[in-house]
């Protein structure tokens, strides 16, 4: 054979990657892997196309919650309804090995999102008892409308049989320690829960899965997957419907509350996203994560006329907030900060080379942005004891709800002076898209009614007699 030959069929053999408008519809995205692959930088698009994953451990038969395994199964014959034949070392079927894989999804889903909502109460309660000098209760509205669903009352009877309001701060200490005693509360029904249509609620205590506290739920999920313990799959699920319950209306519900009466409740407010809301000439702080309670202060520290000046000593025109996941969307929906990018561009935002710091909270962080970070100057902050990042060489700036303005000054003071660094030349993608978020059940109410007859009753009649063909939902 030839030598040119040769080299026609080795290059058939040589695998093109695929074209960056193959991986992902949005622009900005094509152009930063385009310069991510020019630069020789691995993102989670390249690693998608080298990963291959095991079968079995796609079908969710692949055990390893003992030492005896790890045990692979294929699933039956005939599928998922098939007749378990093999099993596992201690005799586990398919069915039942998925079940507990899928269970231990589910706990760690549960924990994560409810233990941001601990963080939250923990805070509040701290302010409302009047710990802390930087947070304070926003929204009494919405206060007095919650606390009611924690038990509370907000009047009491005067000496002449008169109802009186309860103090404001009273109520709040109250609802603070009720919420926060939902995560260790051994008995009962999660309070949250009740607000659930009541044909709901009797479907879930027919069915048992009414959680009784949120951490039990949690526990008793991996009690159940223990080796020897659990060993009926519907059994399992159900008791993943209870974790999950206590967590969508317990957990997550509390974080939503509370945030609101803490930092007021979001309506409608114009912006902007995508990673073309970053500015060159600007100190780019993109805060990425799953929690309010730094990014708040953040904000805050941020329009500091202190920081705007040491940002144009540092030869910058300003200061650019931008956010990336949940934390994004709580800035989005209070303060209109714009969204830099989702989960899946937090490499490339890095890539652009104008991100002088991310600070990086809770969840949703992928470990490789330290790794690309060292290609460029951008400093990867972490400020919370359950998450560190041990790739790269990431600063740990600790936040504490005690010192969280100080805190907060400290991360922007790093961005800013970070920002004579950069050596790589700047690329900020062109595409930026308005947007209006903020809409709050609160707001939706009002725009649906005003102010003395907000309901939903319009949208409901709307929907029933067919003008309104159905609601759409994107949830990440």
């Amino acid at each position: 054979m030839a030598a040119e030959e040769v080299k026609k069929v080795v290059a058939k053999k040589v695998k093109e990657p695929p074209r960056p408008e193959d991986l992902a519809l949005d622009v900005a995205s094509q152009q930063m892997i385009t310069r991510s692959r020019e630069m020789e930088i691995e993102t989670i698009f390249d690693r998608a196309q080298t990963m291959k994953p095991c079968n079995i451990g796609a079908q969710g038969t692949c055990c390893k919650n003992c030492s005896q395994g790890p045990c692979r199964l294929p699933l039956p014959k005939g599928g998922i309804e098939g007749e378990d034949t093999r099993k596992g070392l201690c005799g586990a079927t398919a069915h039942t090995i998925a079940a507990r894989n899928f269970a231990r999804m589910v706990a760690g889903g549960a924990a994560a999102h409810s233990d941001h909502g601990r963080g939250v109460a923990e805070a509040f309660l701290a302010a409302a008892r009047k710990e802390v000098d930087d947070y304070h209760i926003k929204d009494t509205k919405k206060l007095l409308e919650i606390a009611p669903d924690y038990g509370v009352d907000i009047t009491v009877e005067g000496k002449d049989g008169e109802i009186l309001d309860r103090d404001i701060d009273e109520i709040a200490v109250e609802v603070g320690e009720n919420a926060l005693a939902q995560f260790g509360q051994q008995n009962g029904e999660v309070c949250t829960t009740l607000r659930a249509p009541k044909a709901r609620v009797d479907l879930w205590r027919k069915l048992g899965v009414m959680p009784r506290g949120i951490d039990r739920e949690i526990v008793e999920i991996m009690h159940r997957t223990h080796i020897g313990v659990d060993q009926h799959y519907e059994n399992l699920v159900e008791q993943c419907s209870r974790a999950a319950i206590g967590d969508g209306w317990g957990g997550s519900m509390i974080a939503t509350d509370l945030q609101d009466v803490l930092f007021g409740c979001p309506y409608p407010v114009k912006s902007s996203a995508n990673l073309g809301v970053m500015k060159e000439d600007h100190v780019n702080i993109v805060i990425h994560g799953h929690e309010p309670l730094l990014s708040e202060m953040i904000v805050q520290a941020a329009e500091l006329p202190e920081m705007i000046d040491l940002a144009k000593k540092n030869g910058a025109n300003g200061i650019q907030l931008s956010g990336i996941c949940c934390t994004a969307n709580e800035l989005l929906m209070r303060h209109g900060i714009p969204l830099c990018g989702d989960f899946l561009q937090q490499e490339l935002a890095i890539i652009t080379g104008a991100v002088d710091a991310m600070v990086v909270d809770i969840q949703c962080i992928m470990e490789n942005i330290a790794t690309v970070a060292q290609c460029f100057h951008t400093k990867i902050i972490t400020t919370n004891p359950r998450a560190r990042i041990a790739s790269g060489d990431t600063i740990h700036i600790e936040f504490d709800e005690h010192t969280a303005f100080e805190d907060a000054k400290k991360i922007v003071k790093t961005a800013i002076e970070n920002f004579p660094k950069r050596e790589k030349e700047v690329m900020i993608p062109d595409e930026r898209h308005d947007l209006i978020a903020g809409f709050s059940y609160e707001a939706v109410e009002y725009h649906l009614g005003g102010t003395f007859r907000g309901t939903y009753y319009t949208l409901n009649d709307n929907i029933i007699n067919g003008r309104i063909r159905g609601i759409g939902g994107v949830v990440g």
